[in-house]
């Protein structure tokens, strides 16, 4: 329980702020495209190794990458967007990793895959984490300006320099990065769960990026104990519970929460007094 919870803080510290910066891009799906991305380059790892964290990670980084390469590449050299050819890429990936495990492991191997085991992280599990979190908070420190402008006008930032492609390639980098490391414990189809909820939920609760990060953050490791806690009192298994104790936080917010949560929006409106 315990590598467990150290597990989930490294990933709600770096994954949630990535998140955040997804949903202000407007690019809350394709990180989910991503997550079904790196499961061909999982599957490979397995077979090529057995149930290996490092060699599924491996496989995933580099499957994870080159969707995204290739997707970028074809949208800038073919009339299909972005996002359409992310979706091709996403549909074939899903449908070859689950060929590739099914050919050679067994149902239980598949769930392990899909679903993750956040119980079982050891380890190699938990550097592997810490050092990805670290990394993402080292890269979103570098790249801060540059995303914060993408956010707000991308063409003012293709415009006044080159930095546009580059800052583009490295955000998906760190996005493919967060989305193994959740692979790791929360599995392939539940990666992005705590990337994006505690994200969107955040709207609800700041409105610029100096109180969403940090908000996004605090909902995630709520999320997290929560959902450990819901697990091991009730038996249930752990990935789900921890998505669904953010989905909760995301309802709760989407009523209460002060920045245009419903039930503050249908209270009437204060009159201005001279």
């Amino acid at each position: 329980m315990r590598r467990a919870l150290a597990g989930c803080v490294a990933l709600s510290v770096g994954a949630a702020p990535v998140g955040v910066f997804l949903t202000l891009r407007r690019m809350s799906l394709m990180s989910e495209a991503m997550s079904h991305a790196i499961l061909p380059g999982a599957a490979i790892g397995f077979l090529w190794a057995g149930l290996s964290l490092p060699a599924m990670t491996l496989g995933g980084l580099v499957a994870g990458l080159a969707v995204a390469l290739l997707s970028g590449l074809i949208a800038r050299s073919t009339v299909l967007r972005e996002d359409a050819s992310l979706a091709a890429f996403y549909l074939i990936s899903l449908a070859a990793g689950v060929l590739l495990i099914s050919a050679r492991g067994s149902s239980i191997d598949l769930l392990h895959i899909l679903f993750g085991t956040v119980l079982a992280l050891d380890d190699d599990a938990l550097v592997l984490l810490g050092g990805i979190a670290t990394v993402t908070l080292a890269g979103l420190a570098v790249a801060y300006r540059p995303l914060v402008m993408e956010c707000v006008d991308p063409l003012f930032l293709r415009s006044v320099g080159r930095a546009s492609g580059p800052v583009h390639y490295g955000f998906l980098a760190l996005v493919v990065l967060n989305l193994v490391g959740g692979f790791a414990a929360l599995g392939t189809l539940l990666a992005v769960g705590l990337m994006l909820l505690p994200a969107i939920t955040a709207r609800f609760w700041a409105l610029d990026l100096s109180g969403l990060m940090p908000a996004a953050v605090i909902l995630a490791l709520a999320a997290s104990v929560a959902g450990l806690l819901v697990s091991y009192y009730a038996s249930l298994p752990t990935g789900p519970a921890i998505v669904l104790a953010a989905g909760v936080l995301y309802i709760a917010s989407m009523l209460l929460g002060p920045r245009g949560g419903l039930v503050w929006r249908l209270l009437p409106a204060r009159h201005l007094e001279a």
